[in-house]
């Protein structure tokens, strides 16, 4: 399959394009280091990597970012921030990939155990992650029997946590992460939020 990975530079974005690259033709995407340049929360810029790439058989997004503060440092931008970057960003994924995927293609998103397992400070991203999977599932309602539209729900990843000087064991490797993507892409399942076990 010729697959676009969307963050293909980030931490799980790198384990996804090393555990698919010997199977399928991955095309790596990113704002910066990727074979195609985007910014994901520019729909023009989304609409060029679309027109440049023409047809794919799948895209995975591993991008996407939002702002972790208390509610009461959180202002109007960084809540504008996260729902322009993580939420619209990879809803204007899916809308422009509707029309540049094979019959039967498929696309994975990202939302994130913050959807619905909130700690403090996760204000804007739980609200971001949650309006994630809600239109992972409508999005595969539209789009049924054209597109499967998936999302993966990454716990705590163990590389960012031991990054923040806490204990990675109640995380998961980041290569253990890639494989709820590959799930996705191979498996017949739509409208549903992937859990990492």
């Amino acid at each position: 399959m010729r697959v676009l990975v969307v963050g293909a530079t980030g931490l799980i974005g790198t384990h996804v394009v090393r555990l698919l690259s010997p199977e399928h033709e991955v095309i790596t995407a990113s704002r910066k280091g990727s074979a195609v340049p985007v910014d994901l929360s520019d729909k023009a810029s989304i609409v060029a990597m679309f027109d440049t790439l023409g047809t794919v058989d799948a895209v995975i997004c591993t991008a996407g970012a939002a702002k972790f503060a208390p509610l009461s440092a959180l202002s109007d931008a960084d809540f504008e921030f996260s729902l322009a970057n993580k939420l619209m960003g990879q809803v204007n994924l899916v809308r422009c990939a509707a029309a540049h995927l094979s019959q039967g293609g498929s696309v994975t998103l990202t939302s994130g155990i913050l959807a619905r397992h909130s700690v403090e400070g996760s204000a804007a991203v739980s609200i971001v992650n949650a309006g994630v999977e809600a239109f992972c599932r409508s999005a595969a309602l539209e789009l049924k029997g054209k597109a499967r539209v998936n999302a993966v729900s990454p716990p705590w990843v163990a590389e960012t946590l031991q990054s923040m000087g806490r204990n990675p064991a109640d995380g998961k490797p980041a290569a253990v992460v890639a494989l709820a993507y590959k799930r996705s892409l191979t498996g017949d399942i739509t409208g549903q939020v992937i859990d990492v076990t």
